[in-house]
């Protein structure tokens, strides 16, 4: 049976709302259903993990395993992280061109893969050792910003610092804003 046949069959009631992690804009909130998949094929258990949007319907599907059984909100738990790991992944092309390179050989595709990713998590021990003393009605500092203050005050120095650092603030502070208004807009389920 065709998985878009097997979600179409189920019934309202088998569908139960839980976050999928947080958004940009707050808890990203998901209708999931999962049905167990070959219960006598071998150890181990498999579902089918069926995520449903709330407002448009769009289903997205996920084979899971785990070799002991897994209650429904950790398999969400870990079916969220994926949008972590492609953001995470996204960040480092945006930021330190991982996605920049001709590869010819591998020895060169190696070093120019560990000098984006140590870059990378570079940036993001920064951001996470600035959020302890943060000031409030600004954003943490984040990769993005880090990585454009870097360039602005040491790389292409073309300003003054002061005025470099009064943009970063500005800018910082209208995403807490926007921040703010996203959730406040977002309904608590």
């Amino acid at each position: 049976m065709r998985v878009d046949q097997v979600a179409a069959s189920l019934g309202e009631h088998c569908w139960t709302r839980y976050s999928a992690g947080a958004g940009a804009k707050g808890p990203r909130f998901y209708d999931w259903a999962f049905i167990a998949l070959h219960p006598d094929d071998g150890p181990g258990h498999r579902w089918l993990l069926i995520r449903r949007h709330p407002e448009h319907g769009e289903l997205a599907y996920y084979r899971c395993y785990a070799p002991q059984p897994a209650p429904l909100t950790e398999l969400v738990r870990v079916a969220g992280t994926r949008w972590r790991i492609e953001e995470s992944f996204q960040a480092t092309k945006t930021l330190t061109g991982l996605d920049e390179h001709q590869v010819r050989r591998w020895g060169s595709w190696r070093r120019w893969t560990l000098i984006a990713m140590f870059a990378h998590a570079l940036l993001a021990v920064f951001a996470a050792t600035t959020r302890s003393h943060q000031p409030d009605g600004l954003i943490p500092l984040t990769c993005n910003e880090i990585a454009r203050l870097i360039n602005r005050l040491i790389v292409q120095p073309i300003r003054s610092r002061t005025h470099t650092l009064r943009c970063s603030h500005w800018r910082r502070r209208h995403q807490h804003r926007a921040r703010t208004s996203h959730y406040r807009r977002r309904p608590a389920t």
